[in-house]
């Protein structure tokens, strides 16, 4: 097995930060990244929101809109620049920050519709009327809910997120895979060895880093915002039952689902059942986890592209 099908590619930029300046490696990394995408002509810009605060987002790129939205305890950049730098090529990518990660936050109620409301203001500021829209894990849910009020999307990407295909056992289970007593406490880490415990298990492997950068991305990516964030998975049954009635699956837009074989998180049957319901074509990436944007970039990349046009 090749190093970089294991490595996630924001981790190689931080072991690279951090050979040259130890004691602010993520800082370093977070300009790097940035470099890399005003390189590639992409400009970030931060949109207030209606109910108070801001949504930060990067866009770059000519052709269709194709709007991105990662998953819970990530970014725009951590989850999507490989692939942000590939698909601009190809389209108009525009990748925000949800709220209440990154730099950005909201002074709304935090569940998805608060999430699902910032993206469409988004849109609206961008004067964005018809686009392709990718999801993946918790930005997967957030986009499986703008699909139940399909209007403008063309076509649909989910990644690893089962949409409504989530029971309570599913929940109980998941806690249990995880050895947590609830899902906040996996994907809400109170410290970095709890956020070491969720990397174990949404990465295929994830390499040792000393403790003083594990304590950066810790605090960069998980310490603030905690009581929204744990609000945000606490919310997810009452979702999912005020959502269920609502969806009808021959009015979705045109969906692919990509799915990775040993996903720890949402088990492969979840993403069977949800290719099932909205007669979705699937792709399984064999033996990959859960974190399938940040292990095979390219790959999903070039699903998806195919699968648009």
């Amino acid at each position: 097995m090749r190093m970089m099908s294991v490595f996630p590619r924001w981790l190689l930029g931080l072991v690279i930060a951090l050979s040259l300046n130890g004691c602010s490696a993520l800082a370093v990394k977070e300009q790097l990244d940035a470099k890399q995408l005003q390189k590639a002509q992409f400009t970030q810009s931060e949109l207030a929101l209606a109910e108070g605060g801001q949504l930060r987002y990067w866009i770059g790129g000519q052709g269709e809109p194709l709007v991105l939205l990662h998953g819970f305890g990530g970014t725009a950049t951590t989850t999507w620049l490989p692939m942000m730098l590939e698909l601009s090529q190809h389209y108009r990518v525009i990748a925000p920050d949800l709220a209440w990660f990154g730099d950005s936050y909201s002074q709304g109620e935090a569940n998805i519709s608060t999430q699902h409301q910032a993206v469409k203001q988004l849109l609206a500021q961008l004067r964005v009327e018809h686009y392709n829209l990718v999801g993946i894990s918790y930005g997967g849910l957030v986009a499986y809910d703008m699909m139940a009020q399909p209007n403008g999307i063309n076509k649909a990407v989910i990644l690893s997120s089962p949409g409504t295909f989530i029971s309570d056992q599913d929940l109980v289970e998941l806690s249990q895979r995880f050895e947590r007593e609830q899902p906040a406490d996996i994907f809400v880490p109170e410290n970095r060895q709890q956020m070491r415990h969720l990397f174990d298990g949404v990465f295929t492997r994830f390499p040792p880093l000393p403790h003083a950068i594990d304590e950066q991305i810790y605090q960069r990516y998980f310490a603030a915002w905690q009581p929204q964030k744990r609000q945000l998975i606490n919310t997810l049954p009452d979702y999912r039952d005020h959502l269920v009635p609502m969806v009808k699956p021959q009015q979705m837009p045109p969906t692919l689902v990509i799915w990775g074989e040993n996903d720890r998180v949402f088990p492969l049957q979840q993403g069977k059942q949800l290719a099932r319901y909205l007669d979705a074509p699937m792709m399984v990436i064999p033996n990959a986890p859960h974190n399938i944007s940040n292990e095979h970039p390219a790959t999903v990349s070039q699903a998806i592209s195919l699968f648009i046009e």
